[in-house]
């Protein structure tokens, strides 16, 4: 007898790509050419000088199992970008599968990015995986921030179980300058209690800088930081880099510290305009 699958076929909601390369020309940097499919779509606000300014929308409004997000952003030589999104991205309840969100970043000689998310907010049950891949040129520079809040305590939300992924690839001039995988879960809110990860805390940020000018940052960095994380910094080649943890018990308290930490690592261009407290 022939055996019949009643089961459900993986639901997929979101399947959306976006591009965007700029580069600089008549002493500004300017949009070249951009790419959007499906859910991803890339804003740019007006702005009066560098860099230029990229905004990235989910139109979904989340993430689920067996979503998938790709965004890829190329900077040209010379050329400066500073990249944030519209809102914080949630990732809700999977019932199959993961949500999987791709970044490509590639910079080159003498560009500057600033990769500057708001939140990833993780629901209880969610499953999430995130790779994020920079290629640098041997003079290119590049601020990357990732946050993730597990429950918004102000609204009753705790995130017990699921399984979060981030995995970062940094290359400058070919070589590797910084790699990192960090999974948590099944039993995430055991995992953030122990001391060693986040102490119960519920929200978390990596952020890095590779710049010859990061380790000029590193006092001022560990001030904002406090006694919630810490920050070091290395010589990295002919550039340099400087890796910060943060940790908080929520997300409102966790932006406190970040928003001056941005405006402080982020230079004339500071906080993007979508940020707020």
């Amino acid at each position: 007898m022939e055996t019949i699958s009643t089961s459900a076929p993986a639901a997929q909601r979101v399947a959306g790509r976006a591009r965007l390369f700029c580069g600089k020309a008549d002493g500004r940097t300017r949009l070249r050419r951009l790419y959007q499919d499906g859910s991803a779509k890339i804003r740019m606000p007006a702005v009066a000088a560098d860099p230029l300014e990229a905004v990235l929308i989910n139109t979904a409004g989340g993430l689920t199992g067996g979503d998938r997000l790709d965004w890829e952003v190329d900077v040209g030589a010379g050329a400066s970008a500073s990249i944030t999104t519209q809102a914080c991205e949630k990732i809700y309840r999977a019932a199959s599968d993961r949500a999987e969100v791709r970044v490509r970043l590639t910079v080159g000689a003498g560009g500057r990015i600033a990769w500057l998310p708001q939140e990833t907010i993780v629901f209880d049950r969610a499953a999430f995986a995130r790779t994020l891949d920079v290629e640098l040129a041997a003079d290119a520079e590049a601020l990357l921030l990732e946050a993730t809040v597990f429950g918004r305590l102000a609204m009753g939300e705790r995130t017990t179980h699921g399984d979060f992924h981030d995995r970062w690839r940094v290359r400058q001039d070919g070589a590797l300058v910084h790699a990192e995988d960090f999974r948590i879960g099944p039993d995430i809110a055991a995992s953030l209690g122990r001391p060693a990860v986040a102490g119960g805390a519920a929200a978390i940020t990596t952020v890095l800088m590779v710049s010859p000018r990061a380790e000029a940052f590193l006092d001022p960095v560990r001030a904002i930081i406090g006694s919630e994380g810490d920050a070091s910094a290395w010589g990295v080649k002919k550039s340099g880099k400087l890796l910060a943890r943060l940790f908080a018990e929520d997300g409102y308290q966790l932006r406190k510290r970040l928003v001056p930490l941005v405006e402080l690592l982020n230079g004339r261009a500071g906080l993007p305009k979508l940020w707020s407290l």
